[in-house]
Protein backbone atom coordinates (compact mmCIF):
# COMPACT_ATOMS: atom_id res chain seq x y z
CA UNK A 1 0.00 0.00 0.00
CA UNK A 2 1.88 3.48 -1.16
CA UNK A 3 1.67 6.10 1.33
CA UNK A 4 0.50 9.82 0.08
CA UNK A 5 3.70 11.21 -0.01
CA UNK A 6 4.30 8.31 -2.90
CA UNK A 7 1.56 8.76 -4.39
CA UNK A 8 1.83 12.61 -4.76
CA UNK A 9 5.68 11.69 -5.53
CA UNK A 10 4.21 9.51 -8.55
CA UNK A 11 1.76 11.91 -9.82
CA UNK A 12 4.42 14.94 -10.21
CA UNK A 13 7.22 11.95 -11.60
CA UNK A 14 4.57 11.13 -14.39
CA UNK A 15 3.70 14.84 -15.17
CA UNK A 16 7.52 15.48 -15.74
CA UNK A 17 8.45 12.80 -17.19
CA UNK A 18 6.20 13.21 -19.92
CA UNK A 19 7.12 16.63 -20.88
CA UNK A 20 10.95 15.50 -20.86
CA UNK A 21 10.62 12.93 -23.07
CA UNK A 22 8.53 14.60 -25.51
CA UNK A 23 11.86 15.94 -27.70
CA UNK A 24 13.93 13.05 -26.85
CA UNK A 25 11.32 10.58 -28.15
CA UNK A 26 11.39 12.71 -31.21
CA UNK A 27 14.39 11.77 -31.98
CA UNK A 28 15.07 8.45 -30.93
CA UNK A 29 12.26 7.08 -32.40
CA UNK A 30 10.37 9.39 -34.99
CA UNK A 31 6.57 8.54 -35.94
CA UNK A 32 6.12 7.04 -32.66
CA UNK A 33 4.03 8.51 -29.45
CA UNK A 34 5.10 7.73 -26.37
CA UNK A 35 2.30 7.76 -23.35
CA UNK A 36 3.50 7.11 -19.59
CA UNK A 37 0.59 5.94 -18.14
CA UNK A 38 1.54 4.99 -14.56
CA UNK A 39 4.46 5.86 -11.96
CA UNK A 40 5.56 3.66 -9.03
CA UNK A 41 7.82 4.89 -6.64
CA UNK A 42 9.83 2.57 -4.07
CA UNK A 43 9.07 3.94 -0.21
CA UNK A 44 12.47 5.41 -0.17
CA UNK A 45 11.33 7.66 -2.74
CA UNK A 46 14.95 6.37 -4.20
CA UNK A 47 13.68 3.98 -7.64
CA UNK A 48 10.31 5.39 -9.65
CA UNK A 49 9.39 3.02 -12.30
CA UNK A 50 7.83 4.10 -15.13
CA UNK A 51 5.49 2.20 -16.95
CA UNK A 52 5.34 3.08 -21.31
CA UNK A 53 2.92 2.85 -23.75
CA UNK A 54 4.32 2.72 -26.92
CA UNK A 55 1.74 3.45 -30.03
CA UNK A 56 2.23 1.72 -33.02
CA UNK A 57 3.45 -1.20 -30.89
CA UNK A 58 5.52 -2.79 -33.18
CA UNK A 59 9.07 -2.89 -31.91
CA UNK A 60 7.91 -1.03 -29.01
CA UNK A 61 10.57 -3.11 -26.26
CA UNK A 62 13.16 -1.64 -28.56
CA UNK A 63 11.77 1.88 -28.24
CA UNK A 64 12.11 0.99 -24.45
CA UNK A 65 15.07 0.26 -24.48
CA UNK A 66 16.56 3.27 -26.34
CA UNK A 67 14.55 5.36 -23.97
CA UNK A 68 16.77 3.34 -21.20
CA UNK A 69 19.67 4.18 -22.53
CA UNK A 70 19.05 7.69 -22.40
CA UNK A 71 17.67 7.36 -18.89
CA UNK A 72 20.74 9.69 -17.64
CA UNK A 73 19.86 12.79 -19.62
CA UNK A 74 16.05 12.23 -18.49
CA UNK A 75 17.01 11.95 -14.94
CA UNK A 76 18.83 15.44 -14.82
CA UNK A 77 16.41 16.85 -16.79
CA UNK A 78 13.78 15.71 -13.76
CA UNK A 79 15.92 17.06 -10.83
CA UNK A 80 15.75 20.44 -12.47
CA UNK A 81 12.34 19.69 -12.35
CA UNK A 82 11.89 18.27 -8.62
CA UNK A 83 14.92 19.73 -6.75
CA UNK A 84 12.69 21.51 -4.52
CA UNK A 85 10.33 18.66 -3.47
CA UNK A 86 12.59 16.01 -2.82
CA UNK A 87 15.99 15.34 -1.40
CA UNK A 88 17.29 12.41 -3.17
CA UNK A 89 16.22 12.52 -7.60
CA UNK A 90 15.01 8.94 -8.01
CA UNK A 91 16.82 6.38 -10.17
CA UNK A 92 14.33 5.61 -13.21
CA UNK A 93 13.66 2.06 -14.92
CA UNK A 94 11.49 2.54 -18.09
CA UNK A 95 9.10 -0.78 -18.75
CA UNK A 96 6.85 -1.38 -21.44
CA UNK A 97 3.05 -1.36 -20.55
CA UNK A 98 1.20 -3.83 -23.33
CA UNK A 99 -1.75 -3.44 -21.62
CA UNK A 100 -3.58 -2.26 -24.51
CA UNK A 101 -2.51 -4.91 -26.22
CA UNK A 102 -4.03 -7.07 -24.12
CA UNK A 103 -6.97 -5.63 -24.26
CA UNK A 104 -7.36 -5.35 -27.60
CA UNK A 105 -6.16 -8.69 -27.77
CA UNK A 106 -9.76 -9.63 -24.96
CA UNK A 107 -11.71 -7.68 -27.18
CA UNK A 108 -11.03 -9.34 -30.56
CA UNK A 109 -11.68 -13.12 -28.77
CA UNK A 110 -15.13 -11.85 -27.28
CA UNK A 111 -15.76 -10.31 -31.14
CA UNK A 112 -15.46 -13.76 -32.22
Amino acid sequence: MDSTRQNKISKQIQKDLSEIILPICRNIAPGKMFTITQVRVTPDLGLARAYVSVFPSEKSQDSVNTLNLHVSQIRNELGRKIRHQVRIIPEIKFFLDDSLDYIENIDNLLKK
